[in-house]
């Protein structure tokens, strides 16, 4: 009995030896696995090489300062041709694109029943001029009478008032012939300025109403931008101002200036209207979106592209290249504005001379090995000073 239980205690622990022996040797496995992985890792990252381009120094720059302003072009100077008398549209030939210059004949209404009313006004007061003569006349027998003493002054003071009363008809007859002349000049529909047809609103054959509009005319000589500020930014807003703007559609900046500033605030938005001239609106349309800013002034920082500063952790921050490594550094961000054709920021947390990385290229891990295209090793810029900032959590 008792060598039994020695043989079952041997078998036991031979069993618990070989366990342990798998276990280590597992163990060890996954430590070599583990130690390839970091290995192919690094060598990964070492791989990873920028071009000097894919940096910008921090530097201290000259900061155009502004607001920000967007909306659509429109024509200083625009009309819509609307009809002034009722009737048929006849002769209309003008259509979009098409240049008519002030006072061109556009198009006409059917004149036949004006120039009846015409006609009839002014025989009217031809008859009234008739009756003028008559009792023109009969006054002059009249007041021979009265001197001759046949007649009563009464009845030339009839006689008087017959013929004034002629002479009022008359009148009003050649003002009703007036108006009636007028509606007949209303029946021509001329360009009230210089410009390019940008809407036709009616079609010939159609019977338009007074007021019924028929094209719209704009001058694209001179064109605005008409921008709504808030309350507050208006207020550092003055004529004269001058302004970069981008045209959709147009590669090139656009320079503008402040022409007028509206006096009252619009309601409900309480935002304040600007007008801006274009300086140069060549080849220019009206109601294309133009975004810009509103230049205020100058500030020294140091200074980053905006797009450089990410915003995925819970503070800004920015990637920069220490010790050939990747780094993430929080800053501050303070004023922008434009320097060399591009949006900067002001930071606070950066040394002068620190390379960040630009926000073209996406987020890196934190201590990603880096080297410069066509260094053999290391960076082909100089190393910039390390920079004084807070460690990233």
């Amino acid at each position: 009995m008792k060598r039994r239980s020695i043989q079952w205690l041997l078998i036991a622990v031979a069993v618990l030896l070989v366990a342990a022996g798998g276990w280590r040797a597992l163990s060890e496995r996954k430590l070599q696995q583990e130690t390839v992985a970091r290995a192919a890792l690094q060598k990964t990252q070492a791989m990873l090489e920028l071009a000097p381009t894919d940096v910008v120094p921090v530097q201290l720059r000259d900061l155009a300062q502004g607001l920000p302003l967007s909306g659509s072009l429109r024509a200083v100077n625009s009309a819509l041709l609307k009809a002034r008398v009722a009737g048929e549209l006849q002769g209309l030939s003008v259509r979009e694109g098409d240049s008519v210059r002030a006072g061109q004949l556009i198009a006409r209404v059917d004149a036949t029943e004006f120039q009846a009313r015409l006609r009839q006004a002014q025989q009217q007061a031809d008859s009234a001029r008739s009756q003028i003569d008559i009792a023109q006349r009969q006054f002059d027998n009249n007041k021979a009478l009265v001197d001759q003493g046949f007649i009563s002054k009464s009845a030339l003071d009839t006689s008087l008032n017959n013929l004034q009363s002629a002479q009022a008809n008359h009148r009003a007859a050649l003002a009703t012939a007036d108006v009636a002349r007028k509606a007949l000049d209303d029946t021509q529909l001329r360009a009230p300025i210089s410009g390019v047809v940008s809407q036709r609103l009616a079609q010939p054959g159609e019977r338009v109403g007074v007021d019924a509009r028929v094209i719209e005319i704009v001058d694209l000589s001179r064109l605005e931008l008409e921008a709504s500020l808030g309350a507050a930014d208006s207020m550092e807003v003055r004529v004269g101002q001058p302004a970069r703007l981008q045209i959709e559609g147009n590669p090139k900046p656009i320079a503008a200036r402040v022409a007028r500033i509206n006096p009252s605030a619009q309601a409900g938005s309480r935002g304040v209207l600007v007008y801006l001239s274009i300086e140069d609106g060549s080849g220019l349309r009206q109601g294309l979106f133009a975004q810009g800013t509103l230049s205020t002034g100058q500030a020294s920082a140091l200074a980053v592209p905006l797009t450089a500063v990410r915003t995925d952790k819970p503070q800004p921050y920015v990637q920069v290249v220490e010790n050939q490594r990747i780094a993430h550094v929080r800053v501050q961000t303070g004023a922008r504005g434009q320097a060399d054709n591009e949006v900067m920021v002001a930071v606070q947390g950066l040394a002068p001379g620190a390379l960040v990385l630009k926000g073209s290229l996406g987020p890196l891990r934190e201590g990603t090995p880096v080297r410069f295209t066509g260094s053999t090793g290391g960076a082909a810029v100089p190393a910039p000073a390390p920079a004084a900032r807070k460690p990233s959590p």
